[in-house]
């Protein structure tokens, strides 16, 4: 920086030099060319030099040295120029003028140049720079507080979330879990925490409820903590094929597990993030009894709970359960055959009161088939199933009576599938759905004392059948009656007796 001083001083002070000699030069060629053009005046009114008394004497001329006298070329200017001229004398040239050593001037026009150009270049270098690092230290930053947010659960939703730990697992496999099921945002970020811990976490197998609100070292502690899971007391229950979640609700509640008006309203309230609730309608239906919105999803299986369980927990579980069993290729076949999934369950909960086994229900979902593909010839499906629903299972539990919904879901009444299922139905009555088994007929009657079922093509048919199951139904009330009196007596024979 001193240097660049000293020089811009230097170039200050030559540059008032050039301007004085280029004014002293502009004059002097002004009487040079006033002398050219009058040379005998300007002989008469040339003043007399003064003598500069400080200049050094001259050197005295040596007698015995005599040399060659200077040519003219190399005078030196500043003798042409302080002499005066005389007539007839040799008019002076333009290049007897001193001038500044042009090379010099070159130096000191690029010097300004390039501290010129050094002022330009350096300042957006320096913009450019300071936004660099500010731009980097917002985005660390950020990064800092992402990260920050994910381990302590701020800003995340509180829903829980069912997890199925696999065994012997590890902390990566736990991050990559937990980061599919939404409920951290960097496994990364997740795995380094845990070594940060400095504890040999040991990961335990089975169902776990954790929620994307919660710290990194709450989760961990809800996926290693042996001794709160082995406090909790399980409870196991089963639900069978065509059992209504009203039956479910009830056997809940009667086990502690949970109140059977929660475990309704969550249930039907849904929106667990499950691959199967997608396929559900947007719009629900206005026919559909809202207070059973969900009935037929709760699978019917085994499971396990504990006392006092949060319902939204109970629900998680079933609706995990339900998601493991639509598989791809049930997804994939009911879309073939045009169906939703609420119109799958729906026609699978109906062959389900219907039939007994696989075979009887492929037969019956068959007949079903029919009729729905030919509704000009038959437009309902009377299945007694249906009616009994609608009028024993929606009606009772109706605040405000609404023919419409159970002249709705009763098929003797209303056209086609109903608007929701009337039970849970199994794999095999999905299955026998998905089949889809070819045949021609359009009726069916079942002995519901032999458990026997009748198909037919035709009405004729069918009636005859109809009239042939009653007669045996008749016969084996008789037969159940006579058996039921000949006990009786016996027992008061053996009574009296004794």
């Amino acid at each position: 920086m001193a240097d660049n001083k000293n020089n811009d001083v230097i170039n200050d002070i030559l540059n008032q030099l050039d301007n004085e000699k280029k004014k002293k030069e502009a004059e002097t060629e002004k009487n040079i060319e006033k002398a050219v053009k009058e040379p005998e005046k300007a002989v008469e009114k040339a003043p007399e030099r003064p003598v500069n008394r400080s200049a050094a004497p001259r050197p005295a001329v040596s007698h015995e040295a005599h040399p060659e006298p200077r040519p003219e070329s190399t005078a030196r200017p500043s003798a042409a120029r302080n002499a005066t001229p005389r007539q007839g004398a040799r008019p002076v040239s333009h290049d007897d003028i001193p001038v500044r050593n042009s090379a010099a001037i070159k130096r000191n026009n690029t010097h300004h140049k390039k501290k010129k150009k050094k002022r330009r270049s350096r300042l957006p270098g320096v913009l450019i720079l300071t936004v660099s690092i500010f731009a980097v230290s917002i985005c660390l930053s950020m990064v800092i507080i992402a990260f920050g947010r994910d381990m302590l659960g701020i800003g995340k939703s509180d829903t829980t979330k069912l997890i199925i730990v696999p065994e012997n697992a590890t902390t990566e496999e736990i991050s990559q879990l937990l980061h599919d099921e939404g409920i951290i945002n960097s496994p990364k970020c997740f795995q380094m925490f845990t070594k940060l811990r400095k504890k040999n976490d040991i990961y335990l197998a089975g169902e776990h409820f954790v929620s994307p609100n919660m710290a990194y070292e709450t989760i961990i502690d809800t996926l290693t903590n042996e001794e709160e899971e082995e406090a909790k007391e399980p409870v196991s229950l089963t639900f069978i094929e065509g059992e209504t979640i009203y039956d479910a609700a009830e056997k809940l509640e009667a086990e502690g597990v949970c109140s059977a008006s929660d475990f309704i309203f969550y249930f039907n309230s849904g929106g667990f993030g499950y691959r199967f609730e997608n396929e559900l309608p947007k719009t629900p239906n206005a026919s559909k009894f809202a207070d059973a919105r969900m009935e037929g999803y709760l699978f019917p299986d085994t499971y396990t709970f504990t006392k006092d369980m949060e319902p939204e927990q109970v629900c998680q579980k079933i609706y995990f359960n339900f998601d493991q069993k639509m598989t791809d290729e049930r997804l994939e076949k009911m879309k073939k055959l045009g169906l939703s999934l609420d119109q799958l369950i729906t026609f699978a909960s109906i062959v389900q009161k219907e039939g007994r086994d696989r075979e009887q229900m492929d037969n019956i979902a068959s007949v079903f088939w029919n009729r729905l593909e030919h509704p000009d010839e038959y437009p309902k499906l009377e299945s007694d199933p249906t009616s009994n629903y609608a009028n024993n299972v929606i009606r009772p539990h109706m605040t405000v009576i609404n023919s419409d919904i159970i002249q709705a879901y009763d098929t003797y009444k209303g056209t086609g599938l109903p608007p929701g299922a009337i039970c849970s139905p199994g794999t095999d009555a999905i299955d026998a759905v998905l089949l889809k088994k070819p045949s021609e007929n359009y009726f069916f009657i079942a002995n519901i004392y032999t458990g026997e079922t009748f198909f037919s093509k035709t009405n004729d048919e069918h009636e005859m059948k109809k009239a042939q199951v009653k007669a045996d139904e008749a016969q084996y009330e008789a037969e159940e009656a006579a058996r039921k009196e000949a006990e009786a007596q016996a027992a008061l024979a053996e009574e009296y007796n004794g």
